[in-house]
């Protein structure tokens, strides 16, 4: 609505008798650079007031984030944990582990000695009716027991002479990698409830208040960037083969005498209006190309939405 509005400012002026020739027409802006949420938090600080010059950096809002402090705690528990368990696999057993998994099997082969034993003293009795076959059945089961344990002793011993496995450290690792990938990303929230300036400007607007729970998605904050404006003008079509990106030219601003030596620091290669194509000679001749031509750094105190005009070449 506001570019409809300067397009038929430019056009009315074009066509009346008493405009001087050669002006492109337009109002005075800045870039708006829009802050939003990325959480539905509630505002805890505004530490900058509307109006303030901020440069790159400021704190403008500062969101609640005991919640995601939480979650980064957590996050940096789990990376210690990984990191525990990675260095713990690559230093394999300790020597201790190793004495007492050899002195576990010590016991367990005496145990089965024992075992095999009473089966032996059993079964031959056995033979002289002293015990019936129930009790040598039993006997039997305890040896195989006994036998059973000894040969899980020793499979555990021969793990632990082995060391790690290959595939359990590179699973440790990826575990490792997993849990800093989210600690780095709830780090990154953590950062984006403490609203800064991206550019240097002007903080325009702060559209929550202390206290609201804002919305995703939401501005929290708009800056206009940039030390001083820059005019946004229309230029006539005549002169657009005469204007390029860098292109020196004078601005007039309304209410002041002094002129202005701006630099055209973009302009647009569409025309605003209908295409060159199907128009005549005359009608090209209201075509208009949007610019942006910047102002100098001293002309950093005239405020937004100002008319002005640019002298063309």
């Amino acid at each position: 609505m506001r570019r409809l509005r300067l397009i038929g400012l430019a056009l009315l002026l074009a066509g009346c008798s008493d405009t001087k020739p050669g002006l492109a027409l337009g109002t005075l802006e800045r870039d708006r650079v829009a802050l939003t949420a990325t959480v539905a938090e509630v505002i805890v600080a505004l530490p900058v007031a509307e109006g303030t010059p901020v440069t790159e950096g400021t704190v403008l809002v500062q969101l609640d984030d005991q919640q995601q402090r939480a979650a980064v705690d957590r996050a940096k528990a789990q990376v210690a944990q990984a990191q525990a368990k990675l260095l713990r696999l690559r230093n394999g057993p300790r020597a201790q582990d190793i004495s007492a998994a050899r002195a576990q099997v010590a016991g367990r082969t005496a145990d089965l000695h024992e075992a095999q034993i009473t089966y032996d003293r059993n079964r031959a009795l056995l033979d002289r009716k002293a015990v019936s076959q129930a009790d040598v059945d039993r006997y039997l089961a305890l040896r195989d027991a006994a036998a059973a344990r000894r040969d899980e002793a020793k499979d555990r011993l021969d793990e632990l002479l082995a060391g790690t496995r290959p595939e359990e450290i590179a699973s440790a690792q990826a575990e490792l990698e997993a849990a800093q990938a989210q600690s780095a990303y709830e780090q990154a929230l953590l950062a984006d409830l403490t609203v800064v300036a991206t550019r240097d400007g002007l903080l325009d607007n702060l559209p929550w208040n202390l206290g609201e729970r804002v919305a995703v998605g939401s501005p929290l904050a708009i800056v206009l960037a940039g030390k001083a404006p820059y005019a946004r003008v229309y230029v006539p079509e005549p002169y657009r083969v005469k204007i390029t990106k860098g292109t020196r030219l004078k601005v007039h601003v309304d209410g002041l005498d002094r002129v202005f030596e701006g630099t055209v620091r973009w302009i647009s290669s569409d025309p605003a209006f209908t295409p060159y194509y199907a128009l005549n000679a005359s009608d090209r001749a209201r075509l208009m190309y949007l610019a942006q031509v910047e102002l100098p750094e001293d002309a950093a105190e005239l405020p937004n939405g100002v008319p002005a005009q640019v002298e063309m070449p």
